[in-house]
């Protein structure tokens, strides 16, 4: 078994706490990618679990041993760092080889591990090369490589491909990705702040956030699939960081509740969204979110001017200012004849839009009847 659970991690720096209680159980086989922005303890949540950085509190178990006291070497896990670190003097053989030498297995033994390891990652025509005749891709293959030959529970990446440029890292995406299938029953983790990467990879994603009001503690935003933090973010942070372009955010009030949601007041404007409303009442404050493929063009009630264009082949973002916010919307088109300075129609589809209440936390989404209820206000109001 290699299941992870880490219960109530915290760690701090001197008189400093950079994790706050963090509870997390990454199962046997899952792809887990942590993501966040910039210092918000991805990596260093990744070393306590190898076991190179030590928890102030809590506990670490891999396949329900604790290993808090254990020697990263002890703990059965393997580490593809940012940098290769391979040894330069040696070839690409050795180098795969010589953690398992240092094990002392069996010739036999090292010869078939490494002999399968790179067939499985395309290096068998380079094991007699040095990393100086490698290519970026190349040697980050090795150091993969180096870590599938120990077979250990529990495979730890820490921007693996940060280094790489744009077509090696595609590449080197799917490699990754087929080596995870292939070792379907070990589990991976994963540290990046590459959205593409976190949503292609991931069976499960951890997004990390600091605190409101204390921005050097840590905790955890949200967990879930890749498609569950996009369609379901839980608070505003989710729903702005996971996406790109961002959702889109409007300021508005409750102006009503009903069954098919709540109606929203928003720059003289009213807006149905199809949540449940709990305990929000008319006068609060509140937040709508909408994603820019969920805006239509060319029909509804609003409108707006183009003041940006962003073509990208087959579609393009279209950026509009409107009386809405005062920020402009993001809207993604398929339309390429829109010109900067014309004004376009608009609607945002009741069904939708998502809405937060005065602290960002996500009201849930309707679903069955009072979502159809929602979507006949909206055609009511002649949208």
């Amino acid at each position: 078994m290699s299941t992870i659970q880490l219960s109530g991690v915290q760690k701090g720096f001197g008189a400093t706490s950079v994790l706050s209680g963090v509870d997390l159980t990454i199962e046997q086989g899952e792809f887990c990618v942590f993501i966040g922005p910039s210092g918000c303890g991805k990596s260093t949540l990744l070393r306590i679990i190898a076991g190179l950085e030590d928890p102030s509190d809590g506990d670490i178990r891999i396949g329900g041993v604790r290993v808090n006291d254990l020697e990263p070497a002890k703990r059965d896990v393997a580490m593809v760092f940012q940098s290769y670190a391979l040894y330069p003097h040696m070839t690409v053989k050795q180098n795969l080889e010589f953690g398992l030498k240092h094990q002392k297995l069996p010739a036999a033994e090292i010869d078939k591990r490494v002999a399968a390891a790179a067939e499985s990652l395309h290096l068998t025509p380079l094991l007699d090369r040095k990393p100086g005749a490698l290519s970026g891709g190349q040697r980050q293959r090795v150091a993969i490589g180096r870590a599938i030959v120990r077979k250990p529970k529990v495979f730890l990446f820490d921007e693996p491909l940060s280094n790489l440029d744009a077509a090696l890292r595609v590449k080197t995406r799917v490699e990754i990705a087929k080596l995870h299938r292939e070792l379907n029953s070990t589990s991976m983790i994963y540290v990046t702040h590459d959205q593409v990467e976190a949503m292609t990879l991931a069976d499960k994603i951890v997004l990390l956030r600091p605190l409101a009001g204390q921005e050097h503690l840590v905790s955890i935003a949200q967990v879930g699939s890749p498609l569950e933090l996009y369609h379901h973010p839980a608070n505003r942070f989710v729903a702005g960081f996971i996406g790109s372009p961002s959702m889109n955010f409007i300021a508005g009030k409750v102006a009503a509740l009903g069954d098919g949601g709540v109606v929203t007041d928003v720059a003289e404007h009213k807006l149905n969204v199809a949540v449940v409303p709990g305990a929000l009442k008319a006068g609060d404050a509140v937040t709508l979110g909408i994603r820019p493929e969920h805006i239509e063009l060319g029909s509804g009630s609003l409108s707006g001017e183009v003041v940006h264009v962003e073509h990208l082949g087959e579609h393009a973002y279209v950026y509009l200012n409107t009386a809405l916010s005062n920020q402009p919307l993001v809207v993604k088109s398929a339309r390429h004849d829109i010109e900067l300075g014309s004004r376009l129609r608009f609607s945002l589809p009741t069904t939708s839009l998502h809405l937060f209440d005065r602290d960002d936390v996500a009201l849930p989404r309707l679903v069955g009847k009072g979502r159809m209820a929602a979507q006949l206000m909206e055609l009511s109001a002649g949208k």
